[in-house]
């Protein structure tokens, strides 16, 4: 683990969304968005500025949100929570795909396995992840429990089931955002050797 007083690492501008009518409402405290920075604080190294929205499961207004988050607010990458299941109100995918410039099937496919070790409606569950402008924007389960496992994956199992977030630098360097560093102890992530870079000391 590099030193981080004498290893200078990229910033990086991370939005997160909460989706739930109820939630935005006020009728009960918000656990989305604890949940996201949490489990992102203790996997990145880099210095993060956060964009945060709380905002209810309307699609027009998930999209524009997105939008705003990637085109104006210049976010390298945007983690939703909530809204991805079967239900009339659960519309975080379709506002997810109408923004976006290119899908990335295999996020989903994988949240989906990590789940399925757990409840057999995984199944259910509809989240996608798709690259707008130079953004990679993810959708993720609603629970704080399933949020952490789906990012770091499963590694006590056998064999071990990598989380999704290992695939994330990498997927961000190819789009042109910043190089982002993870503790191998929470999330290690996978690069390969001709696209990994020595540590950066410290001007």
């Amino acid at each position: 683990m590099n030193d981080a007083s004498t290893t200078r690492f990229d910033a990086v501008r991370i939005g997160v969304v909460s989706i739930s009518d109820r939630a935005s409402a006020g009728v009960y405290a918000d656990q989305g968005l604890p949940a996201l920075k949490t489990w992102l604080t203790s996997a990145l190294k880099n210095p993060v500025e956060w964009v945060e929205r709380l905002i209810p499961d309307e699609q027009d207004g998930i999209s524009a949100t997105l939008i705003e988050l990637v085109d104006a607010e210049r976010c390298d990458l945007v983690l939703t929570t909530g809204g991805t299941g079967p239900a009339p109100r659960d519309v975080t995918p379709e506002a997810t795909l109408a923004v976006a410039h290119k899908v990335m099937p295999g996020f989903g496919e994988q949240m989906r396995q990590i789940s399925l070790a757990f409840v057999p409606t995984a199944i259910l569950s509809r989240q996608v992840a798709v690259i707008r402008g130079r953004a990679l924007v993810i959708n993720l389960p609603g629970q704080p429990k399933a949020i952490a496992e789906t990012l770091q994956g499963l590694p006590a199992a056998t064999p071990p089931v990598p989380g999704i977030f290992a695939a994330v630098p990498y997927c961000i360097d190819l789009i042109g955002g910043p190089y982002l560093e993870t503790d191998d102890t929470v999330c290690r992530a996978f690069r390969p050797k001709s696209a990994q870079r020595a540590p950066r000391p410290v001007a």
